[in-house]
């Protein structure tokens, strides 16, 4: 939900409907059920529902430029390795 709010501020509510339908079709996407929440993120606890897919779905790291997850370079459990689209690209 929190892509589709964001989405469609900047491009759409048709862009933000087109792109979460795209979401639910992609074979590389995974639905992951979180148990355990662990409140990582003080800064904008809406954030936190990404660390915790993360730590459910063991992850090698979050993509993101949100430096409320700067927090994770200090927590040692669970660990959480964030990276920019930047690095990302060069991985990919």
């Amino acid at each position: 939900m929190e892509y589709q709010e964001i989405i469609s501020k900047k491009y759409g509510v048709n862009t933000a409907d087109a792109f979460s339908a795209l979401l639910i079709e992609l074979p590389n996407v995974h639905f992951i059920n979180t148990y355990y929440r662990w409140n990582l993120i003080t800064a904008d606890p809406d954030d936190n529902k990404y660390c915790d897919c993360a730590v459910a779905g063991k992850v090698q790291y979050i993509v993101t430029e949100d430096r409320h997850f700067d927090v994770l370079r200090n927590i040692s459990f669970p660990t959480l390795k964030t990276i920019s689209v930047d690095e990302f690209s060069k991985l990919i």
